[in-house]
């Protein structure tokens, strides 16, 4: 496999200011000889874009009327010149020697056109982490049990859930003309969706070390609750058109995946109920048991649905 012309890096940004510039400079720092930055700006209230053009003249910045993160990385993907394409999210950070290093694992493995790597949850309202942690993350990297995850045919392992974090991922141009993009009808899920897809036609390599940080911050978790339970849409969607077996003869074996989409349903049920929603939590709790009847999880969220709607049916009486 020779060494590509360009690598084109996505980059979703919508009121980023704080982080933005941060997640440019890592994939800059990045030791490629020819990378091609895309920003898609979504509609931001705050200076991301301004900081972008200013900054980075070297970064190619489109325009979104904010249609959501699915459709940027879309639009980013169809603007793109690379032959290879990743991905970052505004507020997350790659390591150095990130892309060499998935580099390296697809060359051995000239079949595959995806690779991901592991990563680091990162609790922090700073721009940057502090070359002290980087250091002693990349010490830790050398402990490939603690790193190591699904890589080759996967799509038995992506039944159970979504091993595949979208800002790791370095895939072959030919597969989105293959699979498709990202969905655009799914607010969430949409990644999950789109590597299932790409699991049927090519193996998806993990490099087993840290090369990003996944950000954790107040602004980053949602407060809504989902109407719906996307996760679960998306293994039931998978299951429909392509049942259980891998690509290479391997399966999924059904009762794990039955415990998956239990797990999915009392997780939706659970905020719900946690919102006051008792309608959803009653149905995502029977959803969960429908899916394994042994489920604990949908057990103890269809006994703590009952008694909230007791508690709420003496108030009334009362």
């Amino acid at each position: 496999m020779t060494v590509p012309t360009k690598i084109s890096v996505i980059i979703p940004c919508s009121n980023a200011e704080r982080y933005i510039a941060a997640a440019v400079r890592s994939v800059l720092a990045q030791d490629w000889p020819d990378l091609e930055v895309i920003v898609v700006e979504g509609g931001s209230s705050d200076r991301s874009a301004e900081l972008v053009r200013d900054t980075f003249p070297e970064v190619t910045l489109l325009w979104q009327t904010n249609q959501g993160v699915a459709d940027a990385r879309n639009i980013g993907i169809r603007h793109s010149q690379g032959d290879w394409i990743a991905f970052l999210d505004a507020d997350d950070i790659w390591l150095p020697g990130k892309l060499q290093a998935q580099w390296q694992m697809l060359s051995a493995q000239p079949t595959a056109r995806m690779a991901y790597s592991a990563w680091q949850v990162w609790f922090s309202t700073e721009p940057s982490p502090s070359p002290e942690y980087v250091d002693k993350l990349l010490r830790q990297s050398g402990d490939l049990d603690r790193w190591a995850g699904p890589s080759g045919w996967i799509y038995p392992q992506l039944l159970l859930d979504c091993e595949v974090w979208t800002s790791t991922v370095l895939a072959h141009r030919s597969l989105f003309e293959e699979v498709g993009l990202f969905d655009t009808t799914l607010p969430i899920g949409e990644d999950y969706d789109l590597w299932l897809r790409a699991s049927r036609v090519t193996e998806i390599l993990r490099v087993p070390r840290p090369y990003a940080l996944y950000r954790k911050h107040p602004a980053s978790a949602t407060t809504a609750v989902p109407q719906m339970n996307y996760k679960g849409l998306v293994i039931s969607r998978a299951l429909a058109r392509w049942g259980y077996g891998s690509p290479d003869g391997s399966n999924a074996r059904k009762a794990d995946v039955n415990r998956a989409l239990a797990q999915s349903w009392s997780d939706f049920a659970g905020a719900h109920l946690k919102a006051g929603n008792l309608g959803r939590a009653w149905y995502g709790g029977l959803r969960s048991l429908r899916a394994d009847l042994w489920h604990a999880g949908g057990w103890k969220i269809f006994a703590k649905t009952v008694a909230r709607s007791l508690a709420v049916g003496r108030r009334i009486r009362g």
